[in-house]
């Protein structure tokens, strides 16, 4: 019989609805499995006397004859850098173990009036800062497929749960794709959705916001789930205000037009390359249109720089001068290299964000969506400096944003919603990813696509 733990939340939530399983044990399978998988180091914190009860509540409301939540007695999990009311929220780091928020985020509000119960905080980097799970304050969390390859970050914990059922659903953030980059290493999905679709109000410059909530599961429909429970205006966010048009959805007899972006500006990987290229002749197949296209977008990675440079050290420069020893090292670099750009540095960079959104707009006027490697390397080694340079297919391919992940952080900085889709494995067993990219508000257009090209959409687990 299948573990419950490891059934797709769909599922789950059927089972739910016809009293076939219980939020009860729902919830008890997920804290069992994080139990047996804790060598994987996925949370930070779990609430698990407080979700036991929500479960039991949850049990009574169905046994009174109540009728079920759309996310009815669901576990989820949350990054830690997302507030959660009443539950550790440390960022990561040393510099605030211990604080207890006492609101959650809307994305958890929204979640849990779904009636999604959380049962842990999910393990980042510190502030996110760098595209490895791992940090002085909790470790480093491990890849379930190969324990010598990074599972990703920032929202690494969350992919590594989601995909071993520890919990079906999971709230991740993506400043410069934070969720792709662990989704495509782990083999799961994961949504940026359109800026301002799932409010963030935690960026203390919501005007030039860059960093999403958004969810993360085994498979696309798991993920729209959770998108549906939590997206939606909110008055407090600029991009927020009100309900976007209805846009288009995928039908029978449609045609989508796919613009095929397979190289960027820096070296991928032959394995990935050829994923990515089986995966289009399957959306030929299917009756998509694909067609090629040049766009580099690793020329923006300098721009990228100075925003998240320059925010982390508004943000941390005095805790860090102030307290130093309780910050990871290549926090501290990121932070110094900030002090160096100007003000016009900064307005130079959004003068390179808006010109590519003027160009990613131009390219989703002639096309549906943008197809793309969601990484140009599958899962790298453990124990490289983020900082520093790395290889791909043998070569010095440069800087790790601009040589592993130029297909994910320029969608930040325009806005465009963005998706992560399991594409293969590599010859050594890992994951390789494929990212799809939307015109604003086509986030449910998005999901369809993304559906479409789905190769498995049972959302096995792996391997435990």
């Amino acid at each position: 019989m299948t573990d419950i733990a490891d059934l797709t939340a769909v599922t789950l939530a059927a089972a739910i609805r016809t009293r076939a399983v219980s939020p009860v044990e729902a919830v008890e399978a997920a804290l069992a499995r994080i139990e047996a998988r804790a060598d994987l180091n996925a949370f930070m914190a779990i609430p698990a006397t407080r979700a036991r009860a929500e479960a039991e509540a949850a049990e009574a409301r169905l046994k009174a004859g109540e009728p079920a939540r759309p996310l009815e007695g669901i576990p989820f999990s949350v990054k830690d850098l997302t507030l959660t009311e009443g539950v550790e929220t440390s960022q990561g780091s040393a510099l605030f173990a211990g604080t207890i928020p006492r609101a959650d985020a809307v994305a958890v509000a929204r979640a849990r009036a779904a009636g999604a119960i959380l049962i842990g905080k999910t393990t980042t980097p510190e502030f996110g800062h760098k595209p490895f799970t791992e940090g002085p304050h909790f470790g480093r969390t491990l890849n379930p497929w190969s324990r010598a390859h990074t599972c990703g970050g920032s929202s690494g914990g969350a992919a590594v749960a989601v995909a071993t059922g520890m919990g079906p659903l999971a709230l991740g953030s993506d400043g410069g794709g934070s969720i792709r980059i662990p989704a495509s290493c782990c083999g799961v999905v994961g949504l940026k959705a359109t800026l301002g679709a799932i409010p963030n109000l935690q960026a203390p410059d919501l005007f030039g916001a860059n960093s999403y909530v958004g969810p993360m599961a085994r498979t696309v429909a798991d993920t729209r789930l959770l998108f549906e429970a939590i997206a939606g205006p909110d008055r407090r966010d600029p991009y927020g205000q009100s309900p976007p048009a209805p846009g288009p959805r995928l039908a029978a007899g449609d045609r989508p037009r796919l613009a095929l972006l397979m190289r960027c500006g820096t070296i991928l990987d032959p394995e990935v390359e050829a994923a990515v290229a089986a995966a289009m002749v399957r959306a030929e197949a299917l009756g998509f249109a694909v067609e090629p296209i040049e766009l580099d977008l690793a020329a923006l990675e300098p721009a990228f720089l100075v925003f998240l440079r320059s925010l982390l050290l508004a943000r941390l420069g005095r805790a860090a001068a102030a307290t130093p020893e309780k910050l990871d090292p290549t926090l501290l670099a990121t932070l110094e290299a900030g002090r160096a750009y100007s003000a016009a540095d900064l307005a130079e960079a959004q003068f390179a964000r808006t010109a590519m959104f003027d160009t990613v707009q131009s390219i989703l006027g002639r096309f549906d969506a943008i197809a793309s490697p969601t990484l140009t390397a599958p899962a790298l080694p453990v124990g490289l400096d983020p900082l520093g340079r790395i290889a791909i297919d043998g070569r010095d391919a440069g800087t790790i944003r601009g040589a592993w992940y130029p297909y994910t952080f320029p969608f930040n900085l325009t806005g465009h919603p963005a998706i992560s889709i399991p594409c293969g494995r590599s010859r050594a067993g890992l994951p390789i990813g494929l990212q799809l990219v939307a015109a604003w508000h086509h986030d449910r257009y998005l999901l369809d696509l993304a559906a479409a090209l789905e190769v498995d959409g049972a959302g096995a687990c792996a391997p435990v």
